[in-house]
């Protein structure tokens, strides 16, 4: 493997020039998995990665050598980094000095949404994001949508809060939600705190697609009037409403709790 320690190095400094700018990912269609836990997700579930990159002193890691040595029989890149080099490329404090160059998955958009989806309008919360994509892949859904405003889902914060959620997603960026309401084959429903049925009253035996808004505005008001079903979650308190990451997790593993137990 070869080692780089100048920070005047090409390839270093490709590699800062996507850690440190969003815009430089989009641009390349790459994306940097940092940690071992997104780095076993992502061998797992994708297979092998364009690069990985180790510091020099966590070559032989009892978590790191294992990984290491699977990206070497897939036939992968894999580079060292002396310590210094790596610590300005990783956005984690205290890892374990792992991460993995990739190249990020752009999946077909479907003409019209046929399963149960997740259409997010202008979320701007990157941790919201990464939730609301783990709570999706736990409740078996496949496709995510997110308008343009959203936020980048292949983000650094993101993904760690998605925790390998996108490696088992099919998600689509800079989506066209109002159009995709509209050529939608399945019931739309979006949370509203006015409406009158429940999410329990609501039959989720089927595929939905569930909108969800900015975390202060809520879904557009043209998204709103797409919707066929408006739904409330029930709670107690006084609070007007759930964080959007948490209304999520409660719509979907209620209809995974009617598609597996029934109503």
């Amino acid at each position: 493997m070869k080692l780089i320690t100048s920070k005047d190095n090409p390839v270093f400094k490709d590699l800062k020039q996507l850690a440190t700018s969003s815009q430089s990912r989009r641009r390349a269609g790459q994306s940097l998995l940092d940690g071992v836990h997104l780095a076993q997700a992502w061998l797992q579930h994708r297979g092998a990665p364009q690069v990985c990159v180790v510091a020099e002193s966590a070559q032989y890691h009892p978590e790191v050598a294992p990984i290491l040595a699977q990206c070497e029989a897939l036939h992968a890149q894999c580079l060292v980094l002396a310590d210094k080099l790596y610590d300005t490329i990783s956005t984690v404090e205290n890892g374990v000095g792992l991460l993995l160059l990739v190249s990020t998955p752009a999946p077909v958009a479907p003409a019209a949404l046929k399963e149960s989806a997740v259409l997010l309008d202008g979320l701007q919360d990157p941790g919201n994001l990464g939730s609301i994509l783990r709570s999706a892949a736990a409740a078996g859904l496949k496709q995510v949508f997110c308008s343009p405003g959203t936020a980048a889902a292949w983000s650094p914060k993101v993904l760690r809060a998605g925790m390998g959620a996108h490696f088992v997603l099919d998600i689509f960026e800079n989506a066209d939600l109002v159009a995709l309401c509209a050529a939608s084959r399945i019931p739309l429903l979006a949370t509203s705190s006015h409406a009158a049925q429940t999410i329990y009253d609501c039959d989720l035996s089927g595929p939905v697609a569930w909108l969800l808004g900015h975390e202060g505005q809520g879904v557009s008001p043209a998204l709103q009037d797409a919707a066929t079903h408006e739904v409330v979650i029930p709670h107690l308190g006084e609070m007007e409403s759930l964080n959007v990451a948490a209304a999520a997790a409660v719509c979907l593993f209620e209809q995974l709790r009617q598609r597996t137990v029934g109503r």
